[in-house]
């Protein structure tokens, strides 16, 4: 009886995100409905990788998407949790909380070139 050990299986734990939650998903559809009620944005994807879940945003349906939010899965500092970035991969914004980033964000005067 001495030579038992309790081994924990700590696998079936909480899985971390591996996209957006349903409060966030609700935030960027609110401004995607309203976007397009504007008559700026046409479509949208989706895309995900290991490090990464983005919202893609297109003007038009065959283009290269004008606009990512992103979802970092993996941020290296607190403030990179949530991005956007423009069709050149260039970061315009970044914050650690999704509402906070899209009401600070003057959509209409974002110039995509």
């Amino acid at each position: 009886m001495k030579n038992i050990k309790l081994v924990i299986n700590n696998e079936y734990k909480k899985e971390k995100e591996k996209f957006f939650i349903k409060k966030e998903l609700q935030c960027i559809l609110n401004l995607y409905a309203k976007m397009v009620s504007n008559g700026t944005w046409k479509d949208y994807s989706f895309s995900s990788s290991v490090k990464e879940v983005s919202f893609d945003i297109y003007q038009r349906a065959s283009d290269r998407p004008i606009l990512r939010i992103l979802k970092n899965l993996k941020p290296i500092y607190y403030n990179e949790k949530f991005l956007i970035k423009d069709k050149h991969g260039n970061v315009l914004k970044k914050s650690k909380n999704l509402n906070q980033l899209i009401d600070k964000t003057s959509w209409n005067n974002l110039k995509v070139v």
